[in-house]
């Protein structure tokens, strides 16, 4: 998402605080593009940690979301920043006590978190994820994707840790326009707390997750036409870890994912292995964070089952879609091309 800007120009702190993970990333905001300053830094904070069942903040997982604010803000503090937008998603919208987190956040930071909907999440998703089509994807091989592999209307997929959002757009002029969006509570986190109890899961569990989500998927037909999807694009730590272990990397490297094509047979084969490997093989992977490797099989199940749900509903349109684009451009980039637009348009012409 990188471009060079010119003309006048504003400099956006943005964090995107979701239910595994809270990134933070500082960029100058132009009518040309956008240029980064300080690149996308995340910690993974377990701020969801139990929220499907108890819907409260846990008092430990607060303190490692502080804690993490704490480095962000002096961060910001060297980087001369006209806006800090702080983004919160699906385990704040659940949380009962988050008077508290809120009101925390907004004396470490200076800005009061938004704690948005899941059409606004999806928007934003939106926003950042298409920037990869307007840059143009690249093969696994490095070369840049034939048209025909990338062709709208885009349906970008942004699984977080407790929800996932399905946005279908950019079949107009411009490429970021949503068609149509929703928003679903299944997640890597919500998903391994709400059913994967085992290590690795048991064929009951995963069995009983699949249904979950299968359940969601097909509720979401009615505000997602999933038939129309011309062209796939992934986005979320889930995805661009699958992406990069279905092209046989075994380290995580966001120069070499973003904007990688990945065949669905492909992540389908890197999901079913990851869904029945034990945590114990997963931590002598370097590839997959260690925040995530008690959770990534959720994840993986919520991907695999998607997959598999568009591939149904394209080739009952008589297509085929068999491929997607994995991209490191989601909702973080989004908030802040949204907010320096804003602001943009606020100075004095």
């Amino acid at each position: 998402m990188t471009a060079s800007v010119q003309g006048p120009s504003v400099r956006v702190a943005g964090i995107d605080c979701g239910t595994n993970s809270i990134r933070l990333m500082i960029a100058d905001v132009s009518a040309s593009g956008v240029s980064v300053v300080v690149p996308k830094t995340m910690d993974v904070v377990r701020l969801g940690q139990d929220i499907d069942r108890t819907h409260r903040f846990a008092a430990d997982a607060l303190e490692r979301t502080y804690a993490a604010a704490k480095r962000f803000a002096e961060i910001i503090k060297r980087n001369d920043v006209d806006a800090v937008r702080f983004v919160a998603t699906s385990a704040t919208r659940d949380a009962s006590n988050r008077d508290e987190f809120e009101d925390e956040i907004e004396h470490l930071l200076g800005a009061r978190p938004e704690v948005i909907p899941g059409t606004t999440e999806a928007r934003l998703s939106f926003l950042g994820a298409t920037s990869a089509v307007r840059e143009g994807a690249r093969g696994s091989d490095g070369g840049v994707v034939s048209g025909d592999q990338d062709r709208p209307p885009y349906l970008v997929v942004d699984l977080g840790g407790g929800s996932t959002e399905l946005v279908l757009g950019g079949a107009g002029t411009e490429a970021d326009t949503v068609a149509a969006s929703v928003s679903m509570n299944i997640g890597s986190v919500r998903m391994s707390e709400r059913h994967l109890q085992n290590d690795p899961p048991t064929q009951r569990e995963l069995l009983e997750a699949s249904e979950d989500i299968d359940e969601h998927l097909t509720r979401a037909l009615s505000s997602v036409p999933l038939h129309k999807t011309g062209s796939l694009i992934g986005v979320s730590g889930t995805v661009t870890t699958m992406s990069l272990l279905a092209l046989g990397e075994r380290e995580y490297s966001r120069e070499k994912v973003d904007g990688a094509r990945v065949s669905f047979a492909q992540a389908q084969e890197a999901c079913e292995r990851i869904i029945h490997m034990p945590r114990e093989m997963m931590a002598r992977m370097p590839l997959i964070h260690p925040g995530r490797r008690d959770v990534i099989a959720g994840g993986a199940l919520v991907w695999s089952r998607l997959l598999s749900k568009l591939s149904a509903e394209v080739a009952a349109d008589g297509r085929i879609i068999d491929a997607y684009t994995a991209s490191e451009q989601g909702l973080l980039d989004g908030l802040v091309l949204d907010r320096g637009r804003e602001l943009l348009t606020e100075q004095p012409q």
